[in-house]
């Protein structure tokens, strides 16, 4: 074992991920499973049965108290204060300057109660800003990232194996008519579960959030319920090819420093109608009803070989872009990516050709997502 692999943070279910022979990867800081076989069969099984995922990495930040929504409002770009209780939204954390630091998904548990998940390079970040912007309101400001893990199942037969873990027919019920995009506290496995319907593949799913010393037994125990659905465990190569097809942003590689939500094609996540003054309101201000000098766009392969990150878009010769993620779709057959380019070439249907190390070869701008699932 290296010196650089000793200094990587590590899940509580790291000894599962070894126990299945996973390959180890660096994500953010954090020894990850990158894959257990085939990074191609995983992908499979979540688009035709069910994944297992560790996402504890991911970070968990609370926010408590009175002004807890009005803090939330003050800190992130979109409209917390009005969500109800049970339900989640995605949003951003920006800078002054309206770049964006994070993307992340908030949920309210409570009245006075929300659940922030930044993702995992970004948590420790986003746990200060989050405390820095909160310190004038009346609220607690509780980063349980290292405390805290998360378990993901995701596919269709997500449902049904999360439902199997329920000691009653109330509880299975719970799980079963919780929509999209919301949460709830169950008993699950015998363990004190927040349950949430949310994802990041295309598909049905569920993540389950518990609390670190819970971890092992509830990851063996979701398995278990598995047994008969499916149920495969899956790394973060399957997780990037997933999220890919179904049009799902990356930070590093759609969002970061250098892109506004504007950008990004995520104006409609900020809120101009709230009376906050939320950090980076003003710049952002500046820009509405402007165009962006490159925007992100989809891209669909018209051959067989795939467009890369950091590749150039070209058109008629010149270079008017960049992909950001790129590989073959295992689902749609063909070569997808995603890629800013300049505004005036982004129209669906453009023609255009994507340098693969000095060979160019069609592609052309096509609607996101690459892949939904059927409902």
């Amino acid at each position: 074992m290296t010196e650089t692999t000793q200094a990587l943070k590590r899940t509580a279910l790291h000894a599962q991920h070894e126990a299945l022979g996973a390959n180890f990867t660096d994500f953010g800081g954090w020894d990850m499973p990158l894959k257990y076989g085939s990074e191609l069969a995983e992908h499979k099984a979540v688009r035709s049965t069910a994944g297992l995922f560790d996402l504890s990495h991911m970070g968990e930040v609370y926010l408590t108290g009175p002004e807890a929504g009005v803090a939330l409002n003050t800190a992130l770009a979109g409209n917390l204060s009005i969500m109800k209780v049970g339900k989640a939204k995605y949003s951003l954390i920006l800078n002054a300057e309206g770049k964006i630091i994070d993307d992340l998904i908030v949920y309210r548990l409570e009245e006075e109660k929300f659940l922030v998940v930044p993702n995992a390079g970004n948590a420790p970040v986003v746990a200060a800003e989050l405390a820095a912007r909160a310190a004038d309101f009346d609220v607690v400001v509780d980063d349980a990232s290292g405390r805290q893990s998360l378990i993901a199942v995701q596919g269709p037969n997500a449902e049904a194996i999360v439902s199997k873990l329920a000691a009653d027919e109330a509880t299975a019920q719970a799980v079963a008519e919780l929509k999209y995009y919301a949460a709830v506290k169950l008993v699950l496995g015998g363990i004190d579960v927040l349950l949430a319907r949310t994802g990041y593949t295309g598909e049905d799913g569920f993540e389950l959030i518990i609390e670190n010393e819970d971890a092992a037994a509830l990851w063996e125990k979701t398995v278990e319920a598995g047994k008969d659905h499916e149920l495969v465990p899956c790394g973060l190569a399957a997780r990037d090819s997933l999220r890919l097809e179904a049009g799902m942003p990356l930070y590093g590689n759609e969002l970061s420093l250098e892109r506004t939500p504007f950008d990004a094609g995520f104006g409609p996540v900020v809120s101009f109608k709230k009376e906050e003054n939320f950090v980076g309101r003003e710049a952002l201000e500046a820009l509405r009803g402007t165009t962006p000098p490159r925007k992100l766009v989809g891209l669909k392969g018209l051959g067989k070989r795939a467009g890369r990150g950091g590749y150039s878009i070209v058109k008629d010769g010149t270079v008017i872009g960049e992909i950001t993620s790129g590989q073959p779709s295992p689902t749609l057959g063909y070569p997808v990516a995603l890629g800013y380019m300049d505004a005036e070439f982004s129209a669906t249907g453009t023609e255009l050709e994507v340098d693969l190390r000095g060979k160019t070869l069609p592609f052309v701008v096509v609607e996101l997502p690459f892949y939904t699932r059927a409902k």
